[in-house]
């Protein structure tokens, strides 16, 4: 019998059916785990489910029986994985299910900032329509989507999906070609030319060491059209201080953050100290969340157990 131990359950909605596995097994679940619970809670484990608690070395080295680590998600960064290679560990992820759900919270962020929804609903609030005395005002401003330019930052499965629906809208998709590459490559638009002629830039990318920091002051100030910067990846892409310092000095136009370093985000935390402002938009992490999506996230949850199990895993993340 197979001991699995799900570390944060709490992190997929509870109305989602995470079905038993198909063979004999213990499922221990814990709503939430703080970092030293870890340990003594996957000592017993064969297979350990998280989706963003940290699974460390020192962790491992106390459960040597653990043989899979299962993650809830896309992103593996909360695993060390060197040490899961060291040890014989195999690492499991989800890949596909939020081809519908990411793309979507992006537009949903970029119509809102581009529209300037939040701004002119507070104005509505604020009496501002009685006060204007017409039927209608122009306190904030109001961009089409047609004929503008997305540059898209991860040219992956969801970057290709934000290009597709961009296209239907009229825009006109870019892929950034690695910062600091020579040489562009067929298909992708240098970095510092997608940052000075991008009117929304997106960000679809996972966070690692070469990317962390991705954009600062510096990015910030090539960015010649003052865009719109839509993060539904992770937080750490992006200097969060240089960002509100960028919205200070106009250099863009606004930001849909849906992620932040450090989640859920200290009170003092840059974002959450200019989340008020109108072209100021942060979501607590939920792109990913339609019912639909969490659902297929769980049944591959599940199926990639089950493969790993049956002796034929699938969805195994290496090392490095």
């Amino acid at each position: 019998m197979y001991k699995i131990v799900f570390l944060d359950r709490a992190t997929i909605a509870p109305q989602i059916r995470l079905r038993p596995p198909a063979f004999a097994h213990e499922l221990i679940e814990y709503e939430r785990t703080a970092p030293d619970q870890v340990a003594e809670r996957i000592r017993d484990a064969d297979i350990v489910i998280t989706n963003k608690v940290p699974i460390t070395a020192q962790a491992l080295a106390q459960a040597p029986g653990v043989r899979l680590i299962a993650v809830a998600a896309t992103g593996t960064d909360c695993v060390d994985k060197a040490a899961c290679k060291d040890r014989g560990v195999a690492v499991s992820n989800i890949r596909g299910y939020a081809v519908n759900t990411v793309p979507e919270h992006t537009f949903a962020l970029i119509f809102a900032l581009r529209r300037s929804i939040v701004a002119y609903r507070e104005s509505v609030l604020a009496g501002r329509w009685q006060e204007a005395a017409q039927f209608c005002f122009f306190d904030h401003p109001i961009r089409d989507l047609a004929g503008s330019r997305l540059g898209i930052v991860g040219r992956g499965v969801l970057g290709q999906r934000v290009a597709d629906i961009a296209r239907a809208f009229g825009m006109i998709p870019q892929f950034a070609a690695r910062k600091g590459a020579d040489d562009a490559g067929e298909g992708y638009l240098s970095w510092d030319d997608m940052l000075a002629t991008s009117d929304v830039i997106t960000l679809h990318l996972p966070l690692t060491e070469q990317s962390r920091g991705l954009i600062a002051m510096p990015e910030f100030r090539k960015m010649q059209r003052r865009p719109i910067l839509i993060n539904t990846a992770r937080g750490g892409l992006v200097d969060e201080a240089d960002l509100v310092r960028a919205l200070d000095e106009g250099l863009i136009g606004g930001a849909g953050f849906d992620v932040t370093q450090g989640e859920p985000p200290a009170p003092d935390n840059p974002l959450m100290r200019a989340a008020s402002r109108p072209n100021l938009i942060l979501t607590p992490h939920v792109a990913w969340a339609s019912d639909e999506a969490q659902q297929s996230l769980a049944d591959q949850l599940m199926g990639n157990i089950e493969r790993f199990v049956a002796g034929k895993p699938v969805n195994v993340v290496d090392a490095y």
